[in-house]
């Protein structure tokens, strides 16, 4: 049974300036002003009891009710008994709030009924004001937060939390697996702090991308190998897609190789450090003797593939790498490198918990494979969603040439 929100209470700290209080209250000082309101809310199987004060609105504070009931009830015991609190709590509740506001509420006279004081009297009166006024924004907040929890309850809507490098077609996965009840929580990362979120438990999956064929020896295969562990580890094929150089409509520096980074006058943008883009730039580098200080830019660095076309697209830089998809969002053009394989990992323990099954079959569904093919630089991997071994999936996983050469 999906659960009702029952209220949204609002508090208020009083941090105003203190004043000196004129001759009517000469020994009392009060704030000049509620600085800020905080709100928190509740919620209950059921839709429960409004406040006596007002009964058609959740907007809450424990306060105004108590003023309220003390109004209605022309007593502190008959104010605790109207709001189901014992004696002693609203008593010492209103003496709090009349020692941090420096002003009486209450007019305590032994043998007459308790009364409002001209504070509490506009006290309840802002507060009837505000209602009236935000009634139809209270009542709306309410709504939306009654049917956002109304999902976490229901048995057929499931959840994954996911660090994963930036990715594009993974925007679009959630927005799909959304619609099938399946919520993926995103996070985007490096790809290699996204995994080191999942062997941390801080994921149930992590996203990470690689060239389909890497040797053993380059930087890519060195950097993931330590970080996965065959038989706690499996994966899943999520897309292919190219990466490449993101330059300016047209190309006009006709710039199509990593060895033309190196050229004079060419400005670089750089993806930040863990990423998984970064790491196969420092691997293309690397393989042909190119040093990063060659590259006017490489210091240069920005936190997402988009950032980076963002950055092109402004003409800050000239060239940035980076995948296909945010080119064409900004209208550059597009010189592909490679086309490389992005994994979804996960723990081997979860693979039999529902919603890794459900992410599973949407991937492997012909509607998500006809969207993803529609996306610039993408295209459906062979086995989408197939649970895979690391060595299966990873021909670079090369276990024997390691122990024979434990440095490599």
């Amino acid at each position: 049974m999906a659960r009702a929100v029952r209220d949204v209470r609002y508090e208020m700290p009083c941090i105003g300036r203190l004043v000196t209080a004129g001759p009517a209250h000469p020994r009392m000082r009060h704030t000049s002003a509620v600085q800020h309101i905080d709100f928190s809310y509740q919620w209950s199987p059921e839709a429960g009891t409004r406040s006596a004060h007002h009964p058609t609105s959740p907007l809450r504070n424990p306060l105004m009710d108590m003023l309220q009931a003390v109004r209605s009830a022309g007593s502190i015991s008959g104010a605790a008994k109207t709001l189901g609190l014992s004696y002693r709590h609203v008593w010492g509740e209103l003496k709090r709030w009349e020692s941090l506001l420096q002003q009486s509420l209450i007019v305590w006279e032994k043998g007459q009924a308790a009364r409002l004081t001209e504070l509490g009297d506009k006290l309840l009166w802002a507060e009837r004001q505000a209602q009236a006024r935000l009634a139809p924004q209270i009542s709306a907040l309410q709504a939306e937060l009654e049917k956002t929890f109304a999902a976490a309850f229901d048995p057929g809507i499931h959840l994954l939390t996911l660090f994963a490098s930036h990715d594009d077609a993974l925007v679009h996965l959630q927005q799909f697996s959304a619609r099938q009840g399946l919520h993926l929580d995103m996070r985007f990362c490096g790809s290699v702090d996204a995994i080191r979120a999942l062997n941390e438990g801080r994921c149930n999956i992590a996203g990470f991308h690689a060239p389909l064929h890497p040797s053993a020896k380059t930087l890519i295969a060195r950097t993931y190998k330590p970080l996965l562990k065959t038989g706690q580890h499996k994966i899943m094929g999520f897309a292919l897609r190219q990466q490449g150089l993101m330059v300016a409509p047209g190309n006009p520096l006709n710039i199509q190789t990593l060895a033309d980074l190196t050229r004079s006058g060419i400005r670089f943008v750089n993806r930040s450090l863990g990423t998984g883009t970064r790491l196969l730039l420092d691997d293309g580098l690397d393989s042909t003797g190119i040093q990063a200080s060659q590259i006017k830019g490489y210091e240069h660095e920005e936190s997402s593939h988009a950032a980076v076309a963002a950055c092109v697209a402004a003409g800050q830089a000239d060239a940035g790498l980076g995948i296909a998809s945010a080119a064409h969002a900004q209208g550059l053009s597009f010189v592909p490198l490679l086309q490389e394989c992005y994994w979804l990992v996960c723990l081997k323990s979860v693979l039999d918990s529902a919603s890794v099954q459900m992410l599973g079959r949407i991937l492997q569904s012909q509607a998500w494979q006809v969207h993803l093919n529609a996306l610039a630089g993408y295209a459906p991997i062979p086995w989408p969603g197939q649970v895979q071994s690391l060595k299966k999936a990873l021909p670079w996983w090369q276990f024997k040439e390691d122990s024979a050469h434990p440095g490599s």
